[in-house]
Formats: C-alpha cells, sequence, structure tokens
C-alpha cells in the first residue's frame, strides 16, 4: 500500500475535476486526480455554452480547444409543430409564430467572453484534453483508480481506491483537502447520504450519433446549421437536442419523463426513439436518410441535490454537487464555474492553513443561487412548453433570456425576464379558459428541491 500526502485530492477527472487541478497546480498547490476510467472514453452531454470561455481561458485551455477544431457553436434554435393559430397575447416580435426562434450570443457582451462563439465537443476528445491539461500543468493524475471510500476524519483525509478492476489492488493517498468531481455518482453525497432525489424533474434520455445529417435543411438555413437545436415533439414534457459533433456526425437525443421511459423504452430503446422521432415527421425523415453510427444508449436519474455542499476538509463541484436537467447545456458550465468558485476558496485556505467548513460557505451560497436561477429558469421553461419562445422572441425580455442562456447565472442576480415569464405562468395556470392553457407542459415544479 503507497500512502502519498496532497494538499488536495480530488475525486473524479471529468471537466469539473481537470479545471479545479489546473486551477490549483497554477497556484502551486499539490494535487491528485483520481480518475475512475481510462481516457478517452465517451460520455454525454455535448454542447457548451459562453460561460465556460472565461474559465477556459484563465487555465490556459481555451487555445487548446480553438486549435482542436470543435465545431463552433454560435447560438441555440428551438422548432415546435405547431400552426399559427395560437394567440400572441400582446408579445413583440412573432414573425415566426411559436415554430422557431433562435438567439445568437453575439447580440449580448458578455463580461470576460472575447468571442462570439463556444463550442459543441466530442466529450471523450474535450475530456481528455482538459485532463491532459492539468497533467502538464503539474497535477499528479491516475486514471483507472476508482475511490472506494474516503475517510474525513482528522485534518488529514484518506481517498482509498482501487486499481485493476474488482480483483485489483487498493491503495490510498492522503491529502488536506478533498474535492468531489465524481458527477452523477457523487461519491460523498451518497457516503455522506446527503443526496436526495429531485421530487419534480425525472429524466430520461435516449441518444444516439448520425453521420450526414443535413442540418441545413432541418434548420431551414445555413446560417443556424451549426447551432444546438431543441425540437419541441407533440408528447407531453418530451424533446430533442440535436448537436453537430463534427462537420458530419451529430447526436441526437430524445429526453423525456421517466414514466413515459418506463412504459415504453425498457425492454427496446431504438422503438423508444423512432416513436419520439415519428411524431415531427419532419425529423424523422431527416434522420432516417442519416446513418447511425453508434448504438443507442439511455441516460437516466438525472436531477438531484445534495442538501450540504462543504464541510470541514471536504466540498463538492459540478454534477457532484447538483444536476437539474440537460435542457440547456449547463452541465459543463456549472462544472468549470463552480470549480473555478471553489478553487479561490481553495487555494486562500491553503494559504491561511485553515480547511474547515466556514472557509467554503461563501461558495456554497454562490453557487446554490446560481444553480436555483437554472432551476427556475428550467422549471418555468418545461411548465411553459413551446409558449417559451414567446420570450425569446420578444425584445422586452430577449436580453434577460439570452443571458441565461450564455450561462451568465453567476452573480447571484435573478434575471428579471424570470419574474415576468412566472407572472404570466401563473396567470395561464390559474385560468382553465385562457387561450394558452392548452399549449402548458405537464411538468409542474412548485418549489426546488432541497439543496436547489
Amino acid at each position: 500500500m503507497s500512502v502519498s500526502l496532497y494538499d488536495v485530492g480530488i475525486i473524479g477527472g471529468g471537466p469539473a475535476g481537470s479545471t479545479m487541478a489546473s486551477y490549483l497546480a497554477q497556484a502551486g498547490l499539490s494535487c491528485v486526480v483520481l480518475e475512475a476510467e481510462h481516457f478517452p472514453r465517451s460520455h454525454v452531454g455535448e454542447s457548451l455554452v459562453p460561460a465556460t470561455t472565461p474559465v477556459l481561458a484563465e487555465i490556459g485551455a481555451l487555445e487548446k480547444v480553438e486549435k482542436a477544431g470543435f465545431p463552433r457553436k454560435y447560438g441555440a434554435a428551438w422548432t415546435a409543430a405547431v400552426d399559427d393559430s395560437i394567440p400572441r397575447m400582446g408579445f413583440q416580435g412573432l414573425h415566426r409564430g411559436f415554430r422557431l426562434a433562435d438567439i445568437r450570443f453575439s447580440e449580448r457582451d458578455q463580461p470576460d467572453v472575447h468571442q462570439d462563439h463556444t463550442y459543441h465537443v466530442d466529450r471523450a476528445r474535450f475530456d481528455e484534453l482538459l485532463l491532459d491539461h492539468a497533467s502538464e500543468l503539474g497535477a499528479v493524475v491516475r486514471q483507472g483508480a476508482r475511490v472506494q471510500r474516503v475517510d474525513l476524519e482528522g485534518d488529514i483525509k484518506r481517498l482509498t481506491y482501487r486499481t485493476g478492476g474488482t480483483g485489483g489492488v487498493e491503495e490510498t493517498v492522503r491529502a488536506r483537502m478533498v474535492v468531489d468531481a465524481s458527477g452523477r455518482g457523487t461519491l460523498l453525497g451518497r457516503q455522506l447520504k446527503l443526496k436526495e432525489s429531485d421530487p419534480v424533474f425525472d429524466q430520461y434520455a435516449v441518444h444516439t450519433w448520425f453521420e450526414d445529417l443535413d442540418r441545413q435543411a432541418v434548420s431551414g438555413t445555413e446560417d443556424r446549421a451549426d447551432y444546438i437545436f431543441i425540437h419541441f415533439l407533440p408528447l407531453s414534457d418530451t424533446w430533442v437536442w440535436q448537436i453537430p459533433i463534427t462537420d458530419t456526425i451529430t447526436s441526437i437525443g430524445v429526453v423525456t419523463q421517466k414514466s413515459r421511459f418506463k412504459e415504453a423504452a425498457a425492454n427496446d430503446l431504438e422503438a423508444f426513439f423512432w416513436d419520439s422521432i415519428d411524431s415531427r415527421p419532419e425529423l424523422g425523415r431527416a434522420l432516417r436518410a442519416a446513418r447511425r453510427v453508434r448504438p443507442f444508449k439511455s441516460e437516466g436519474d438525472y436531477s438531484y441535490a445534495v442538501r450540504e455542499l462543504c464541510g470541514d476538509g471536504w466540498l463538492l463541484i459540478g454534477d457532484a454537487a447538483r444536476y437539474v436537467d440537460p435542457i440547456f447545456s449547463s452541465g459543463v458550465s456549472v462544472a468549470l464555474n463552480s470549480a473555478r468558485m471553489a478553487a479561490r476558496d481553495i487555494i486562500a485556505a491553503h494559504a491561511a492553513g485553515d480547511f474547515t467548513r466556514q472557509r467554503f460557505a461563501a461558495y456554497e451560497g454562490k453557487l446554490r443561487k446560481a444553480v436555483h436561477n437554472w432551476y427556475e429558469f428550467i422549471s418555468i421553461y418545461y411548465r411553459l412548453n413551446i409558449l417559451f419562445t414567446a420570450f425569446v422572441q420578444d425584445p422586452r425580455y430577449r436580453g434577460d433570456v439570452l443571458k441565461m442562456l450564455q450561462g451568465d447565472v453567476y452573480d447571484a442576480e435573478e434575471p428579471a425576464a424570470l419574474g415576468k415569464m412566472r407572472e404570466v405562468l401563473r396567470e395561464v395556470e390559474a385560468d382553465p379558459h385562457h387561450l394558452w392553457h392548452r399549449h402548458l407542459g405537464q411538468l409542474r415544479a412548485t418549489a426546488p428541491a432541497t439543496g436547489a
């Protein structure tokens, strides 16, 4: 058994863990990253938002990401199979009705973002790039090192991990501070019994990759062909993502509620996928003309909260801290920005020689407020359903909505558009005869989960 002592032990080498390691290594702290898998490894969640750009720049990885040749992402679009009979109800800018809405990130200046695009990424390549970058900066990276348990007692923490699979060897490292970046596995959240399933969001996704999808035909114009597209389906609380991975490969995923998934998809992912896609015939035709190049995969248990995000000598970042829903590509943004915020506090704690909980209380509060904004936005979005596009297009609210879609939610202030969206939603919900009432989604989120 080998025992080494580091300033910080990081569980997980995904975007949150590797970003944390890069910040710490830049600051001269010793850190070890214990990653259960061997990179490259495939991972869902392939579209970034502009809020990741300042973080990538600060750790010195932005130039590498740009040189990697990932498709540039200039904006986002939403489509729905509806006619023009839905009343505008005083909303402005709905020149295309509710059928299509789009935004371009460059419409709004974002602090510390000096380019008009972010990226769609093959997560196998992107995650490996970030982990290699952390290693180059001086972080110790151990792949194939699956953490089994963490002893948090005392000033020095012990992380026990296994290499070589089930029959492999157990080893231990010691650290003054432990950062859980284990993703949806939430290692410390489970060990400390802090993880709670979300009472409202219970999403499942079935996804795959297609080659030679005619994205220009689907988008209706060449200018939007490389946007992320969200296609509303005429099925309760069900939608499709369309994300360019390369010039010719596109990621397609169907997201729905667990109840519908269990009824229809448990035994036949392919049939569920095509039954869902074919509810939008034009989308079904376009995908059938392309070639599927990956097996169908499912992802579940998307949304959960964790009651505490930090303690004496430990804290949680990224998906290990909270995950709501993939709808606005917030996962990698929360991973990178939570690592950015937490790293500052860890570096200060190291300088003070004090890793007690109060050192990280500000981080916990700021992250909770930011994720609360995401939660509220996503909750209202699902209930408004296709009516959400009215807010995207109306110039009175477009800037605020764009701010959230850029991932610019870490200033802890609730965007004003959320209040207006909430007000409109309450009005429509309260009146069964309202002309918008029948278009509401079924998912209701009356209050955030514990720890939101």
